[in-house]
This record gives C-alpha cells, structure tokens and sequence, in this order.
C-alpha cells in the first residue's frame, strides 16, 4: 500500500510522520525504515526505527528512488513501513509526476505487502484524481 502525506508547507507532515513511525513500532511486529534528507530527527525517532538519510545515496530522480525503495525490501525481508520524509527536496517529486511514481512503485508484488507512505508537499485538491484516494492530508491542530 502506497499512501501520499500531503498538506501545505508547515502543516505538520513530517510530525505526522515521525508520530505514526513511533507508534506503528509499538503495535507492529515488523521493521520500520524512515527515510529522510537529513538526520535531524535521530532524536525524535525510536532507536529501533531505521533512520536513512537519502542524500548518502545519491537519489536523483523517480527511477533511483525506487530502486532504493526495492533495495531496501530486497535487503530486509521482515520490513513491513518504509516512511519517506523530504524527498521532494533532493528529487523532482511534484503533484505533476507522482503518478509516475504510484504507478513504478505499485508494479511492484513486494510493495502489496508492505505499507509506504511518503510526504508532499501539496494539498489533495492538487494530486491526480487517480492518487487522491490514496492520499491523507494533513493540517495542523489548533
């Protein structure tokens, strides 16, 4: 399963991220990757949760994350949550080719069995209808 994180800039997705990643560690009996362009939130992250930086791969494009995204699955069979943060920063991941993205990665049997869920930065209202569905915005709380 694929899901979309999206919201405006600072609507909190990246807490959203890091909060779920958290949880899903206590009720989950699989390993969780989070994958981001940084290490600033080692800290804010179990120490069980796997924390990558994306930028010590050299991610380029659509085609490299992916491979990286399979790479990861190949590596360790029990990943059940791979969480992507940022990534949108380092790679041309906009509203205009994630469909491309959705469609490379839903290709794939393996992901059927894991969930990934990646932020961008945009509102619902602005994916494809196609990844609408498949997108949970996020804003912040009062």
């Amino acid at each position: 399963m694929i899901k979309f994180i999206v919201g405006a800039k600072g609507s909190g997705k990246t807490k959203w991220l890091i909060d779920n990643a958290n949880e899903d560690l206590k009720s989950g009996n699989g390993n969780i990757a989070f994958v981001d362009v940084d290490d600033d939130h080692i800290f804010s992250l179990d120490y069980q949760i796997r924390l990558i930086n994306a930028q010590d791969y050299k991610l380029t494009n659509i085609d490299s994350l992916c491979g990286f995204i399979c790479g990861l699955m190949a590596m360790d069979f029990d990943l059940e949550k791979i969480y992507i943060d940022s990534v949108y920063k380092i790679i041309d991941l906009n509203k205009d080719n994630l469909e491309t993205l959705y469609d490379k990665l839903s290709s794939i049997e393996e992901i059927k069995e894991r969930r990934i869920f990646i932020n961008v930065d945009c509102l619902t209202k602005d994916l494809p209808e196609k990844l609408q569905a498949c997108s949970e915005e996020v804003t912040l709380e009062d």
